[in-house]
C-alpha cells in the first residue's frame, strides 16, 4: 500500500484490525487504541447535547446528515489554539469556525463529519476529536488520518472509520455508519460503501465509551 501522503504527520500505517502502539513499541495491549505517532491511518483499498456524545453504552452505529471537508483538516481548525486555556465546552463553541462558520449552530447529535485524506493532521490536542463529541457527532469518516487523531478519538469514545470511497459521500447526505460491520448505507436508496471495520476489541471499547471508562470496567470485573 502506497503512504498516505498528506501534511504533517503523514505516513503508512497497516489497516484496521491490528492496533500498533507508538513509534519503538510492538503492539498494543488488547483494549488500547494506538497507531504509531505521528503517522496517517490509511484504507487497504477498497449542538445540541453540550457535554454529552450521541453514543449510548452498548451502540457504537451511527446515522444523520453529513458535514464534507477536505484533505488535511488540521487539530487547529477543530480546537483552535487561542482556546486551549478554557474548558471544552468553550473550545467547542469555535470547532471549525474558520472553514464552516455554521458548523456548531447547526450540527445536531448523530451527525457525521467526512473528510479527505490526513484528517486530523496537525498538534496531538486531544481536545480535537473531544470538541466533535462534545457537540455530539456520531462517528467521522475519512480517506486516511493522522496517527496521533486517528488514537485520541478512538481512546475518547468516538468511531473513527477509514474509507477509501469518501468522495462518493456529499455535503448533507443523510448516513448510517457502522463501524463494527464496515458499511456506510445511504438514506435515499443509494449503493452501500465498504469501509475498514473496526476490530471487535475496540468496539468493546468504544462501547464503554472510550479507554478510560474500558479500563476501569476491566479493572472491576477482574476484582475478586
Amino acid at each position: 500500500m502506497s503512504p498516505a501522503q498528506g501534511g504533517r504527520g503523514a505516513g503508512d500505517v497497516p489497516p484496521a484490525g491490528t492496533a500498533h502502539a507508538p513509534t519503538g513499541t510492538a503492539h498494543a495491549p488488547t483494549g488500547t487504541a494506538h497507531a504509531p505517532t505521528g503517522t496517517a491511518h490509511a484504507p487497504t483499498g477498497t449542538a445540541h447535547a453540550r457535554g454529552g456524545t450521541a453514543h449510548a453504552r452498548g451502540r457504537a452505529a451511527a446515522a444523520g446528515r453529513v458535514w464534507k471537508f477536505g484533505d488535511n483538516l488540521d487539530t487547529d481548525v477543530l480546537a483552535p489554539g487561542q482556546y486551549m486555556k478554557f474548558g471544552i465546552e468553550e473550545i467547542a463553541r469555535h470547532c471549525l469556525e474558520t472553514v464552516r462558520p455554521e458548523f456548531v449552530s447547526r450540527v445536531r447529535p448523530g451527525d457525521v463529519v467526512v473528510g479527505g485524506r490526513n484528517f486530523g493532521v496537525g498538534s496531538s490536542r486531544e481536545q480535537a476529536p473531544q470538541a466533535l463529541k462534545h457537540l455530539g457527532v456520531a462517528a467521522v469518516v475519512a480517506g486516511s488520518y493522522a496517527g496521533l487523531f486517528y488514537r485520541n478519538t478512538l481512546n475518547l469514545g468516538l468511531p473513527v472509520v477509514v474509507c477509501a470511497e469518501v468522495a462518493r459521500i456529499g455535503d448533507g447526505d443523510a448516513i448510517h455508519v457502522d463501524p463494527e460491520a464496515g458499511s456506510i448505507t445511504f438514506a435515499d436508496g443509494r449503493p452501500a460503501l465498504a469501509c475498514e471495520p473496526i476490530p471487535p476489541f475496540l468496539m468493546a471499547m468504544l462501547r464503554d465509551g472510550g479507554l478510560l471508562p474500558h479500563l476501569e470496567r476491566r479493572m472491576k470485573e477482574r476484582k475478586p
